[in-house]
């Protein structure tokens, strides 16, 4: 059973995520990691700006998540994810359809490889990664929250509220509008606002979501 949760930066999705996942006993992932990944390597290769290269740069590389940790051929790189370089650059390598397809595919063997259980978080999971997943959740939370949320990140250091709040629009913007898997719910997704509540009020929904089925 896949659990899809989705949502924008700063909603507290790999929070919630991990909650659920440690509740039910099954494996987590997060997905945005694997793109984060992609731009890492494409970064490291100087190719960037050019999808054919992301690609071949990807196929030279071991890839692993586990215990919440991003692992390439067998360091982590976790910390390396979230530098200022990488989220400035990780919308435009994500966008490509090409590497879309690969980190996907990634994403999916993934899951395969851990019984086919798991929560999975992201931006697509439950309208392209996993749109048969019999649980899916879109959670939501205002400008403010999420900036305040965003602010303890190690790629948000010194940065002000309103920059903060500007970044995740223009990261909103990009990621909605991208041709290839957008952000959005999926139709029959369970949407939280989780602006004003707790992470057990938010996990105890998506518990009793997982209950009915």
């Amino acid at each position: 059973m896949v659990i899809a949760i989705d949502g924008p930066s700063g909603v507290g999705k790999s929070t919630v995520a991990r909650a659920v996942a440690d509740a039910l006993g099954i494996p987590y992932l997060d997905t945005g990691a694997y793109y984060r990944l992609a731009t890492l390597v494409a970064l490291r290769h100087g190719v960037a700006d050019h999808p054919p290269g992301i690609l071949a740069a990807l196929d030279e590389v071991v890839v692993d998540f586990a215990d919440g940790q991003l692992l390439l051929d067998g360091d982590d790189v976790s910390f390396q994810l979230r530098s200022p370089e990488v989220t400035a650059s990780v919308s435009r390598v994500a966008a490509d359809p090409a590497v879309r397809t690969a980190v996907v595919d990634m994403q999916r063997r993934w899951v395969a490889d851990h019984g086919g259980r798991a929560v999975v978080e992201g931006r697509d999971i439950g309208t392209v990664v996993f749109p048969e997943a019999p649980v899916k959740v879109f959670l939501t939370a205002d400008a403010e929250t999420r900036a305040r949320r965003r602010s303890g990140d190690t790629e948000a250091a010194g940065k002000t509220l309103q920059t903060l709040i500007t970044e995740m629009a223009a990261r909103d913007a990009a990621d909605s509008s991208r041709q290839v898997s957008p952000l959005r719910p999926a139709d029959d997704a369970l949407t939280i606002d989780t602006s004003s509540l707790t992470v057990a009020e938010v996990v105890g929904r998506i518990l009793d979501a997982v209950g009915t089925i």
